[in-house]
């Protein structure tokens, strides 16, 4: 530039212009085209700084002019590539300035470096003021110390090799990633990867066995890190002898020195599936075990570990590690948050575990090292999230608990009150099991499964639901949808067996009935069993306990739960009924029905009778098949059917419910309910349910969400489902009422 010109730059680190080494402007500002090819002076070193033009310079960030600091910058480095610039390293590792920078700051520590620079510019007239700006400042977690960037030499990998023979292993199916929307993240990241470093300067780790070789006296090896010989060996001998036999020396005249660095933990860990059987020795474990057919890992380590696992697994050995690789979602809080301390949100799962009350969470975050700021923000999250704490739910719990959610996404948001639902389950099969040892009693001897065949109804509807459940778990199993196998596996339990099995039989336990006794004892010992063993996978603590207690058939061998055969389809699939699922299914509709208008009549001992009317001959076989059970699980005094073709004169206080074209139920109310008060309770909830309706109704017409939508249109139905029962229910009551105001008056 020519004398009395200038070009003003921005930069929020004054001290690093000592390293700059040109500046940059984009290459269409307007401002700055007469400056194309030009060089300026910099103001404390003298030096000629060419003025470079680049697109990646902003041209609305500061003035437009940005001096380029390679050895500081990660983008200045780059730049600097593009245009084969030096680097000019002025900070120290220490922190304090370098003898690039000129006597007078050399040795002071950067910031206050910073200030003298700024005293210089003001002194020299080149100060042109200081505006705010919004930047990402590096700060270490552990010190609070500003992150510098330094030139350090390190050791690379050269990737490109290597990630391609990765890429082919996913494109080819020789591997597999679940859930596979990974793949598209995987070929991004493999088709721009750059030479991996894995060198680091750290007090721990395995030590980088290269040795720089030095001769005295030899003007081929030079002083600096960066020039001479370096030789790899797996000691100090093997390495030495590996230099005097590439120099043609004796290993006597040879010093070596071993590289301070240590090694990437991605590396080390990447070594891990095979170095940890005994490789490169061909060792028993390596055969049997390498490689591996699954790896089950985070999504975020998708590129740290996995991929370079696969990378080095076919370079070092010329085979994949594993041929599968399940990803699991991130956790976050219920609120889909991520996990920090600072927020309050953190739970740990040892807490959910043992249990930990709100005064033991905030003595862990007040002996964590949070900012005061901070760990007030922190307290008041913990007091928000966890008011009472976290109850104690067992390791159990827990993982069954992270097995419901689905992993096959990208986030996980973890609900304490899943928690606590877990562990209301445990409690759940633990008392069935209490229920069963009663009802097997000490003189039962169980059959094997494949020698059990049920007479009985209620024992063929269980059994075949068992069945449905081992095929539906054995199917996602094998894809990997744990959350899937684990519902089924929980429904099976609660409503089957537990909600529905359990209620129906214990009639029959009283009966006396020896022939249905010794089949309903079967079918009890039979589903525990089976039951227990589709469990044990999520919960083997629990399964284990209660698996042990359990007498064993003649044919069962094993000596744990863990290593008991789990249910196969194939073993069960004669107990596959699906008309009687289906009859059941009939006769669950009709139980669902009753059981809704008793709560309707707010009864709550009372045992009503019920007539159930029906047309047709498919329904009316699977009801009378079911008649006992339905009477036991409808909390009904009596269930009778009537055809609806036999006039059958109905007691007079009946309430009436059509279930569909074919069935109607009557349930005789006399004496049990005061027709008033419930016209009453009607008329005001059905104000209530015709005002949401409302709301819902105005809110659906604002949304634009397509999932809300769907919400609101659920809720809309269901409450339409009600008012209609209602309406039926009502009409009922009046009818009713105009019976006991007539009887009333006619007695006066």
């Amino acid at each position: 530039m020519k004398t009395g010109m200038e070009l003003p730059v921005s930069t929020t680190r004054p001290e690093t212009m000592f390293g700059d080494v040109a500046v940059a402007i984009h290459p269409d500002d307007s401002r700055y085209l007469h400056l194309h090819g030009k060089r300026v002076c910099h103001p404390f070193t003298g030096r000629l700084l060419p003025i470079i033009t680049d697109e990646a310079v902003e041209p609305q960030m500061g003035t437009g002019a940005v001096k380029v600091t390679p050895a500081h910058n990660h983008v200045d480095y780059k730049l600097a590539q593009r245009h084969n610039l030096p680097l000019i390293s002025v900070i120290a590792e220490n922190g304090m300035m370098t003898a690039e920078c000129g006597e007078w700051v050399q040795g002071l520590h950067r910031f206050l470096a910073r200030e003298k620079v700024l005293a210089a510019l003001k002194e020299k007239g080149l100060y042109r003021g200081a505006k705010e700006h919004c930047l990402v400042l590096p700060v270490c977690s552990r010190s609070g110390d500003v992150v510098e960037i330094l030139l350090k030499n390190q050791w690379f990998i050269r990737s490109e090799t290597i990630a391609q023979s990765a890429l082919e292993a996913v494109e080819s199916g020789s591997l597999k990633l679940i859930p596979q929307f990974y793949e598209k993240n995987w070929r991004t990241w493999l088709l721009n990867i750059n030479d991996w470093c894995i060198s680091r300067q750290l007090w721990w780790g395995h030590q980088i066995p290269a040795y720089r070789v030095m001769l005295p006296g030899s003007p081929d090896l030079g002083e600096k890190e960066s020039d001479g010989l370096w030789v790899v060996g797996r000691t100090e001998v093997e390495a030495r002898m590996k230099a005097a036999g590439m120099l043609g020396k004796s290993e006597q005249q040879l010093e070596l020195v071993r590289d301070a660095d240590v090694l990437d933990t991605w590396f080390s860990s990447s070594l891990f599936p095979f170095a940890a059987l005994g490789w490169p020795h061909k060792t028993e474990d390596l055969q049997q075990f390498f490689p591996n057919n699954l790896l089950e890992t985070g999504s975020d380590l998708l590129f740290f570990w996995v991929a370079r696992m696969v990378m080095l697994g076919k370079q070092l050995t010329g085979e994949l590690p594993f041929s599968q690789v399940f990803l699991h979602s991130l956790i976050h809080d219920a609120q889909g948050r991520k996990m920090s301390k600072s927020l309050g949100n953190v739970i740990d799962p040892l807490d959910v575990i043992h249990g930990a009350p709100l005064q033991v969470l905030q003595q862990k975050l007040k002996e964590s090292n949070l900012s005061p700021r901070e760990l007030v923000i922190g307290s008041e999250g913990l007091l928000q999230n966890f008011p009472q704490g976290i109850a104690e739910s067992g390791s159990d719990a827990l993982r069954f608990a992270l097995c419901r959610y689905s992993a096959h996404g990208t986030s996980i948001n973890l609900d304490m009150a899943d928690m606590e639902k877990a562990s209301h389950f445990c409690n759940k099969v633990w008392n069935a099991l209490k229920f069963t040892f009663a009802a097997l009693g000490e003189e039962f001897a169980p059959l094997d499964p494949e020698q059990v065949f049920p007479r009985f109804p209620m024992d063929q509807w269980i059994f075949s639901r068992l069945y449905h459940t081992a095929e539906y778990c054995a199917q996602h199993f094998e894809n990997y949808k744990l959350h899937s196998v684990t519902n089924a596996i929980y429904l099976f339990w609660m409503q089957d067996f537990c909600s529905t099995y359990l209620e129906s039989v214990k009639p029959i336990l009283r009966s006396g009935d020896t022939v249905r006794l010794l089949s309903t004892q079967q079918t009890l010992y039979t589903c525990v069993d089976l039951a227990l063993r589709l469990l044990s996978p999520f919960m083997p603590f629990l399964t284990e306990e209660l698996w042990q207690r359990l007498p064993k058939t003649d044919l069962e061998t094993s000596p744990s739960i863990c290593v008991a055969r789990y249910p196969s389809p194939e073993h069960l699939r004669h107990w596959c009924n699906p008309e009687e699922e289906a009859n059941f299914l009939a006769a669950q509709q009709i139980i669902q029905v009753i059981r809704s208008m008793r709560a309707t009549c707010q009864l709550t001992k009372a045992r009503p009778t019920v007539y159930l009317a029906c047309s047709e001959t498919a329904p009316w076989a699977a009801y009378e098949k079911y008649q006992e059970p339905l009477q036991t699980l409808s909390l009904a005094g009596s269930v009778n059917l009537l055809p609806s073709s036999e006039e059958i004169e109905l007691p007079l206080n009946c309430l009436a419910v059509k279930v569909n074209d074919h069935t109607s139920i009557y349930m005789d109310l006399q004496d049990l309910v005061d027709p008033h008060k419930e016209l009453i309770k009607l008329t005001s909830q059905q104000q209530k349910l015709k005002q949401r309706l409302a709301n819902l109704t105005e809110k659906l017409q604002k949304q634009n969400s397509l999932k809300a939508k769907m919400n609101h249109e659920q809720k809309i139905s269901f409450i339409r489902s009600e008012l209609q029962h209602i309406e039926q229910v009502f009409a009922t009551f009046q009818k009713m009422a105009k019976k006991q105001d007539a009887g009333l008056t006619k007695e006066n």
